[in-house]
């Protein structure tokens, strides 16, 4: 296409940084404008379709854009729309199981990021001050009102509606943090990308929450300096990859699944899996509370409409495989947990 596409979206929101990352790789041209309100429309540009960080508008016609909302389906739109450097693994196995990776990305490191950003007191502090900062044209009363009215959403929505609590879901959460970037740290030892040698969708699902979570929030930051400096340098590394050359045999092949990428499929049954279908069961069962057991102990919270249309996703996808591809998916999640997801 002869004109750019618009990212519309902020620093500080780990979708857009997971968009732009995209077209920085896909080598698509784009122009970003920063807009940290969710829902604004930059001047001359059609509504969003949700309220949602990024919009990317694509190209329409001679001069207008369209408007489009929701990262997993924008990526797969610009897949359809732009040709070369794919980031949809072509073996229908491998690229099954990047867009479960990429939905635990999704729907459950999101909550790590929300957790260190919006529950202890000193991410609420940087946040509060940081990012109404990235919008370079903000006074200091406008900064202090951020505090008192966005921050103070955010904080009161991180309670039932992300997270349970910052008391009893709050260290499942942070386990589940230091779960990951300790497998991420080792897989990366062996591995540059999630699936081998190219990165794919759950590259870039990882590294929008990352961004944010080893970037931006101070607790997590520390956390992972400590543990996982490995895991710091990809986050850097992929936010411009559009000088990485690949092949088309980058990927690693359904029957070589690295001990390190089972260890990752584990961990995403100890906990994504669980929360979604419990999420899934306590929506159609008309319950305003959603539970799991994790680690001994109740995790609960709101049940969340988005997650369970990501699961319908996710379980379309898995039903669209043939036989043979869902015997192979079957075989490498098998005992991983996951199993739950597709009964």
């Amino acid at each position: 296409m002869s004109r750019p596409i618009l990212i519309s979206g902020a620093i500080g929101s780990p979708y857009t940084r997971k968009m732009r990352a995209i077209a920085i790789f896909r080598r698509i041209p784009y122009r970003f404008i920063q807009n940290g309100n969710p829902g604004a429309v930059p001047p001359g540009l059609p509504k969003p379709p949700l309220p949602l960080l990024p919009c990317v508008y694509l190209p329409e016609g001679e001069d207008d854009y369209r408007a489009t909302s929701d990262s997993t389906f924008q990526l797969r739109e610009l897949e359809r729309l732009y040709d070369g450097r794919s980031i949809l693994p072509a073996d229908p196995v491998i690229g099954f199981l990047d867009s479960l990776v990429e939905d635990y990305a999704d729907e459950w490191v999101t909550k790590m990021m929300f957790h260190y950003r919006w529950g202890p007191e000193e991410g609420v502090e940087n946040a509060s001050k940081q990012l109404p900062l990235w919008n370079l044209t903000i006074s200091d009363e406008r900064v202090k009102q951020f505090r008192e009215t966005f921050a103070q959403r955010q904080i009161d929505r991180l309670s039932g509606v992300v997270a349970g609590s910052l008391e009893v879901t709050g260290p499942l959460i942070e386990a589940s943090f230091q779960r990951l970037i300790r497998i991420l740290r080792d897989h990366f030892i062996t591995y540059p990308f999630t699936f081998g040698s190219r990165p794919s969708t759950s590259d870039f699902g990882l590294h929008g929450q990352l961004t944010q979570l080893v970037q931006v929030e101070p607790n997590s930051m520390a956390l992972a300096r400590a543990e996982a400096p490995r895991v710091l340098a990809w986050v850097d590394v992929m936010d411009d990859l559009s000088g990485l050359e690949i092949t088309d045999d980058s990927w690693l092949p359904r029957d070589a699944i690295a001990h390190t990428l089972r260890a990752l499929f584990q961990e995403i049954g100890h906990t994504y899996a669980p929360f979604m279908v419990a999420n899934s069961a306590a929506l159609e069962s008309g319950s305003e509370e959603m539970e799991f057991q994790l680690d001994g102990t109740r995790y609960w919270q709101r049940p969340f409409p988005y997650q369970k249309k990501c699961l319908a996703w996710l379980r379309g996808e898995y039903a669209k495989l043939s036989l043979r591809d869902r015997t192979a998916v079957d075989g490498i999640l098998a005992g991983t947990g996951c199993e739950v997801l597709f009964p």
